[in-house]
């Protein structure tokens, strides 16, 4: 299977080709197959999305999911605790010595 993801040029959110438009949710992504590219470049061309890409990817239940690590961190998000981040509305968050 294979994928169609880019940018989208005024807000800079992960996007991915439904066959129809673009949304900012894989599940609603679309296998491209062989015609990935020629679509990439006629997108890039009307400049709704910024650097579109062809990449390999899985069908799973929930979904398609990306085969590459790059790729699902984009699709699914940070890899990281987002409880264990520092939030600009904390009051603690001025409080660091360096």
């Amino acid at each position: 299977m294979k994928l169609l993801t880019g940018n989208d040029l005024p807000s800079g959110d992960v996007v991915w080709w439904t066959g129809a438009g673009w949304s900012r949710h894989v599940e609603d992504a679309v296998d491209v197959g062989h015609d990935g590219e020629g679509i990439a470049r006629a997108e890039e061309g009307c400049r709704r999305v910024n650097v579109p890409y062809v990449i390999d990817a899985t069908q799973t239940p929930e979904g398609p999911r990306p085969a590459h690590i790059k790729d699902r961190i984009r699709a699914l998000g940070p890899t990281v605790r987002t409880d264990l981040t520092l939030k600009p509305a904390d009051p603690a968050a001025g409080n660091w010595v360096i």
